[in-house]
């Protein structure tokens, strides 16, 4: 317990072909998806872990037949008023991060509403990463310190300041799912000296105990930062 990620980031990839495995639709695997981060959250509680952030919907993912992307708003609402509570009394902070450019308010306010309840606790802070494209974030902060800031030289704190994760700690561990072994746009500045652990695992199949062997697996990495 003594060697835990401050900050571990999840790419939760394989719902569909968890689903497709099982003859069923798509959306049945977002579905099951969410049961297995509600086990994962509660693992991340259990040990203590004080930043998670999970690749929910991506600025690409619009592209996606529409019946999805309706049936993926659906479960958004569905799990977020169901779990809300729980996740209140156990102490979770819970905040939706994404680009804010493309979705305006009528969008966000409800969901900022329903989480807010949540901003004075204490523990494992929940990041959902919703609308959410890497490199959407690094333009949008850009382009705010240069408003701020008109021909001042861009530092590392400035860009730090205004991305999506400001005040947070960088993510030490970044998890991916279903074996695929790329970043997808997500946490493109923040993750440029995480540890990465792929698994083979569809996300759905994601629980406890593979969360935990994700965990043992960083314990054992020696980071070096480009040091000896």
């Amino acid at each position: 317990m003594d060697h835990l990620p401050a900050h571990v980031a999840i790419i939760m990839d394989g719902n569909g072909r968890w689903a497709k495995k099982k003859h069923r639709n798509r959306l049945f695997g977002h579905y099951e998806g969410a049961r297995a981060l509600r086990q994962v959250v509660e693992a991340a509680v259990e040990i203590r872990i004080g930043y998670m952030t999970v690749y929910a919907f991506s600025t690409e993912n619009w592209n996606r037949p529409e019946d999805e992307v309706k049936g993926l708003m659906k479960l958004l609402r569905e799990t977020l008023l169901k779990e809300i509570d729980d996740l209140h009394k156990n102490n979770v902070v819970v905040r939706f991060i994404g680009s804010k450019v493309t979705l305006g308010k009528k969008f966000w306010d409800p969901l900022d509403e329903t989480c807010s309840r949540t901003w004075n606790n204490t523990g494992l802070q929940l990041n959902v990463a919703f609308n959410y494209g890497g490199k959407q974030e690094l333009l949008e902060a850009f382009n705010h310190i240069m408003e701020e800031n008109p021909g001042t030289p861009i530092t590392d704190e400035m860009v730090k300041a205004h991305l999506y994760t400001a005040g947070m700690p960088d993510p030490d561990l970044v998890i991916r799912t279903s074996g695929e072994l790329r970043l997808s746009n997500f946490l493109i500045w923040q993750t440029a000296y995480s540890e990465f652990y792929v698994t083979e695992t569809l996300w759905p199949d994601f629980r406890k105990v593979e969360f935990m062997q994700a965990i043992i697996a960083y314990q054992k990495r020696n980071r070096r930062y480009g040091a000896l």
